[in-house]
């Protein structure tokens, strides 16, 4: 066994053969053998094609098995691409171009939009079959429309230089920027989680992110597969089904974003019996921020320590994380440096001491060397080795971090800066709140106006007037909402993510007003 992986071959080598890699609802499971002899096949399929070390694949799959075998099986030999299955023709035609796609990976039969776009950019379609009753993640690949140029260049295995895993930032304020991971990258950040979480062979993890996004791919997918750990995969996330997922798989953690693990709370008083039988070592969460009255909640119900990680896709996921016990675990703090150098930095560029606010800066073997033709971005983000995260936060004494806001989410109310994150977990302590999302509204002799989108708990009511006045008691008069809209649900991401930008938009607040009173 290969101790410190470099590349996804060599961390697939850490699994012993006959032991248990991917599951799936209702599918035999696949072995670390049957993984690595179908990783071998694939990459041969991909060179006889023409796609080699380097070459982009786009991958448009369903959550599954499938897709976290054709990640690891095509990045072994390969850079690739996965890509949102519900974008639109626009979206898939952006992302093809843009990350410069050698051919597009998607399942037998697809009828996905993203084919007749890709076969229009003249980019080869190759399909991903699984015969009914294969084991799960099992498949065959070969070429669905299209032609490939031949032999590929540079086939074999990848080597720890070449890049992995290419994926868009959300761009949510400008145009999405290309973060290209090295094997180094995806590989140093897999043994990060392996050692932050303990993990052990008999591990196993229940995945409901998508395997489009950085959290699902590294956090459930490699860190798994780094400690020969096994991962049940999911069709994606389902709070009706995840107690029976839970009973079937027998999962020893699963790691979701605030949004589901509330959902799953949602349904947990009727499901106690199968909890108590199907019980977790942990639970992970990450990819926003989790409340802590959530965070109690879910250990109350699970009996396990919930561990709250702080990531992004530029650190190939994990940065810091509450460690498990008998380590302290802080509530409302993103725990430790668990990877990466931490730091807080000034405008200016320096480094500033514990307790000091500031932007939260990253350096280290996970961390992208950069964005993809795109210098400014790179001149703006990188400062002396050091990456800006765009996050203000603290330092305590300790090395906790404690996250005050997004730079670019902190709400500007005539020259008082407020932090939606400070406003988000007051409101969360009155009984009658499910979720709360405070962001930004347009006002016209301010420029800017706290307002904050609320859902009740079941059987609950409240009105603005005495939400502002619970809020007034325990914050500064001009950190209090202005206006409370009441929601069936806030809309979210793609991954399940709460987002604050461009919300008063989507909410129909956009226009300036002096009106900001809410019912």
């Amino acid at each position: 066994m290969i101790s410190e992986p470099a590349t996804i071959w060599e961390l697939l080598q850490v699994g012993g053969d006959d032991d248990l890699a991917l599951l799936g609802p209702g599918r035999a499971p696949l072995t670390y053998r049957h993984l690595r002899d179908q990783t071998e096949r694939t990459i041969a399929v991909l060179n006889r094609l023409g796609i080699g070390r380097g070459d982009r694949v786009a991958i448009v799959l369903p959550n599954g098995p499938e897709m976290a075998a054709a990640f690891v099986g095509i990045a072994a030999g390969a850079t690739t691409a996965p890509l949102n299955p519900a974008y639109r023709r626009e979206e898939f035609a952006f992302s093809l171009s843009d990350i410069g796609a050698a051919a597009l990976a998607v399942e037998r039969d697809s009828s996905s939009i993203a084919i007749e776009v890709a076969s229009g950019l003249g980019i080869p379609v190759l399909e991903i079959a699984s015969e009914p009753g294969a084991p799960a993640g099992s498949f065959d690949l070969s070429v669905r429309e299209g032609e490939c140029q031949g032999p590929a260049l540079t086939g074999g295995l990848s080597e720890s230089d070449d890049v992995a895993l290419i994926l868009h930032t959300s761009g949510t304020t400008s145009r999405p920027k290309l973060v290209p991971l090295s094997h180094r990258n995806v590989c140093a950040s897999a043994r990060n989680m392996c050692r932050t979480l303990e993990l052990q062979e008999r591990d196993r993890c229940l995945n409901v992110m998508p395997l489009f996004h950085i959290h699902g791919l590294m956090a459930a997918i490699l860190s798994s597969l780094s400690a020969g750990a096994s991962v049940s995969c999911s069709p994606g996330f389902n709070a009706l089904r995840f107690f029976s997922w839970l009973d079937e798989a027998r999962p020893s953690w699963y790691t979701a974003v605030p949004t589901m693990h509330q959902a799953i709370l949602a349904r947990a008083d009727r499901n106690r019996p199968l909890i108590a039988k199907r019980p977790l070592r942990f639970v992970r969460s990450s990819s926003s921020a989790l409340p802590p009255q959530v965070m109690k909640a879910l250990e109350d119900t699970f009996a396990c320590p919930v561990i709250e990680a702080y990531s992004m896709t530029e650190a190939a996921h994990q940065m810091t994380c509450n460690p498990l016990p008998p380590r302290a675990r802080k509530p409302g703090t993103v725990g430790i440096a668990a990877g990466p150098e931490v730091g807080v930095m000034d405008p200016e560029g320096r480094l500033l001491p514990s307790g000091s606010a500031g932007e939260l800066v990253i350096r280290g073997p996970s961390v992208t060397l950069g964005y993809e033709n795109n210098s400014q971005a790179n001149a703006e983000c990188f400062t002396r080795g050091w990456f800006r995260t765009g996050d203000q936060g603290v330092l305590d004494e300790q090395g906790y971090v404690t996250i005050t806001g997004r730079l670019k989410e902190i709400i500007n109310r005539g020259g008082e800066k407020v932090s939606p994150r400070e406003v988000d977990g007051v409101l969360m302590d009155h009984p009658a709140i499910e979720q709360v999302v405070t962001f930004a509204m347009p006002h016209d002799k301010l420029g800017e106006e706290v307002a904050a989108a609320v859902v009740l708990r079941e059987g609950h009511e409240a009105e603005a007037r005495e939400l502002r006045r619970f809020a007034g008691e325990r914050l500064a008069e001009f950190k209090v909402p202005r206006k409370i809209l009441f929601l069936d649900e806030i809309p979210k991401g793609s991954t399940g993510k709460l987002q604050r930008i461009g919300l008063a938009e989507k909410l129909g607040l956009a226009g300036p007003t002096r009106d900001g009173s809410g019912r």
